[in-house]
């Protein structure tokens, strides 16, 4: 968004669009901060446990080397 010349409004509204647990002057000064230094390109897994195994999935299927992501092995157990 930065790179794309968004405003603190339009950063605002995209974190409450993602539901950021946060009232208008958090919000607002955490808008500042990503337009003072916005952040890197990264890899984000929160919330309940089926967005973590969903999240973890994209890492143990990732065929690309990142920058600060380890590669997880699933290993199937037989049975």
């Amino acid at each position: 968004m930065v790179k794309d010349k968004a405003n603190e409004a339009d950063i605002i509204a995209y974190l409450q669009d993602k539901n950021i647990p946060a009232d208008e002057i958090t919000l607002s000064k955490l808008a500042e901060q990503i337009l003072k230094t916005p952040p890197e390109q990264g890899y984000l897994t929160i919330s309940n446990a089926l967005q973590w195994r969903l999240q973890y999935q994209r890492i143990v299927t990732l065929t690309d080397e990142v920058k600060g992501i380890t590669k997880i092995v699933s290993y199937n157990k037989p049975q």
